[in-house]
């Protein structure tokens, strides 16, 4: 579901896990079975999916049968999975593990790795293909299991687009250049106050949403981080952060928090969304979908973004981890990842998906570009300090992107600077 919106507070985790303490690396699993709990996301589509997936395997599996419940309420899912770790009572299973917390809830030793189930990295790795070796932790062993992901794009607005004399059906947005000047029509022909309005907030994961999609597409799918090195104090960097800041400095992006939804209201054109969005904007918006912008106009079907992903992990807590892991190896078969595609319109992280389920895509066209891009994402990096990370680079972000108050570059060579001194902390 829409991460932006999920964890007002998500930050917090990182004092939250300090205040723990904890400095294991996973634990190995056992063999054990039994019943088990689980916990499911909080979002209606989910739930009914997990619910019949639940009673599927309960039908099948009368002595090991799943107890499934909603994330316990809290500040944010992390913060409460965190907590949980510390009390020794997670459960065996959470089908809402954020990849920004693995880090921290492996050095908390609440994660099992599911190489230590016979054939664990294996599976992984076949379902996933490519893009699992984004979610192995640097000790190089999988403590989550890539599950869904929502392939972030550009959504815009037909009926503001055909008001500010803009091809509603074929739109200029591919390159830099030409996505500020369909912005600058846009705000001049008072078609909408702002041509896209990200949350110009300070929240760490913000920049899922406007900086890291764009910096996937112009580097040809880089993280922010590799090999412990800050990537971003690079020529594609400042590309991504002087087109935001212009945008940022002509008004065609808004520095004010929009308290609602910019895109709904008609006060922004366009919205850096994933497949989520059909659903939410399908009934009210004529919409289309773009892959993000890049400098030089990267195609279609070469061009990457973020994954807005989340995941299953298998928790350290469980009893009964033998179960655990048959059940998750169950809930991310080919006819549950087909369960939950239907039921909730996000994308299996599966290797050929488009290919695996051709009737859905066949009957949900309008699905079709994202489970395209859903092929060519970029995660967050699995390092140490992976939130510190985000904020240190947000941080930098905002002072000199969203509100001029230093230099691009030198915001960028000190963020990078922090984030490799953090990278480095293992």
């Amino acid at each position: 579901m829409k991460t932006k919106t999920m964890a007002a507070t998500l930050g917090a985790l990182a004092l939250t896990v300090a205040a723990c303490g904890g400095d294991g690396e996973g634990s190995s699993g056992n063999d054990d079975r039994g019943p088990i709990k689980v916990w499911l996301s909080n979002n209606p589509e989910e739930i009914a999916w997990g619910e019949a997936m639940v009673k599927a395997w309960n039908d099948a599996h009368p002595d090991e049968e799943i107890e499934a419940q909603e994330v316990p309420a809290g500040q944010s899912s992390e913060e409460v999975i965190g907590a949980a770790i510390t009390a020794g009572n997670a459960p065996c299973l959470v089908f809402n593990t954020s990849p920004a917390a693995v880090p921290q809830f492996q050095k908390q030793g609440g994660l099992v790795a599911l190489d230590a189930f016979d054939g664990g990295a294996d599976y992984v790795e076949e379902r996933s293909g490519e893009v699992a070796e984004q979610y192995q932790s640097p000790d190089g062993q999988f403590y989550q299991i890539p599950w869904k992901a929502n392939p972030v794009m550009i959504f815009y607005n037909k009926a503001l687009m055909k008001k500010a004399g803009v091809d509603p059906e074929d739109p200029p947005l591919a390159t830099y250049d030409e996505f500020l000047a369909t912005s600058r029509k846009i705000v001049e022909s008072g078609a909408a106050q702002a041509a896209i309005w990200p949350a110009p907030t300070s929240e760490f994961f913000q920049s899922w949403f406007d900086f890291y999609p764009l910096y996937a597409a112009e580097t040809g799918g880089a993280q922010l981080v590799e090999d412990d090195q800050a990537t971003f104090e690079s020529e594609e960097g400042q590309a991504v952060a002087d087109f935001w800041a212009t945008m940022y400095e002509d008004g065609l992006a808004q520095q004010e928090v929009y308290n609602g939804d910019a895109f709904a209201d008609g006060k922004a054109a366009m919205s850096i969304v994933g497949p989520w969005a059909i659903a939410v904007y399908g009934e009210s918006v004529d919409w289309g979908a773009v892959p993000v912008p890049t400098s030089q106009g990267t195609p279609a079907e070469e061009t990457y973004t973020f994954s807005d992903a989340k995941n299953i992990a298998l928790y350290s807590a469980c009893e009964n981890q033998g179960t655990a892991y048959d059940v998750l190896e169950f809930a991310t078969s080919e006819e549950q990842d087909g369960a939950l595609l239907e039921t909730t319109g996000q994308m299996p992280m599966r290797e050929d998906l488009a290919g695996t389920y051709p009737e859905y895509f066949a009957e949900h066209p309008e699905y079709e570009a994202f489970a395209d891009q859903a092929s060519r994402t970029v995660e967050v990096p699995n390092v140490p300090n992976s939130i510190e990370i985000w904020q240190a680079f947000r941080d930098a972000y905002s002072s000199s992107v969203i509100f001029a108050e230093e230099p691009v570059d030198d915001a960028l060579g000190g963020a990078a600077g922090e984030v490799t001194d953090l990278a480095g902390q293992g």
